[in-house]
């Protein structure tokens, strides 16, 4: 699917609404094949973002884990490590 969206489920602190709200607007775009809908489009493309908004927050919310919460810094650490792995790129910090 598209790599942009990010799972937000079991993070402390728990993901925000601005980014349900970014998820839900990649979803639109990947399956609307949009970027930027129409003025003819605009109003059924937001409408989808914030039902999809609206049920990945439910979706959040009915989620049950016996698993710890993930730390947001280190999930971005690893994530950074994957990519220099695999795009072979030197860290940046040194």
């Amino acid at each position: 699917m598209c790599r942009n969206i990010k799972t937000l489920f079991n993070f402390d602190p728990p993901a925000t609404d601005d980014e349900v709200y970014a998820a839900s607007l990649q979803y639109v775009r990947k399956i609307s094949g949009f970027n930027q809908p129409s003025q003819a489009n605009k109003d059924a493309f937001n409408r989808a973002i914030e039902e999809i908004a609206i049920a990945t927050q439910n979706l959040l919310n009915s989620l049950e884990t016996t698993a710890h919460p993930r730390n947001r810094e280190v999930e971005a650490e690893r994530a950074r490590a994957r990519n220099a792995k695999r795009f072979g790129i030197k860290d940046l910090t040194e």
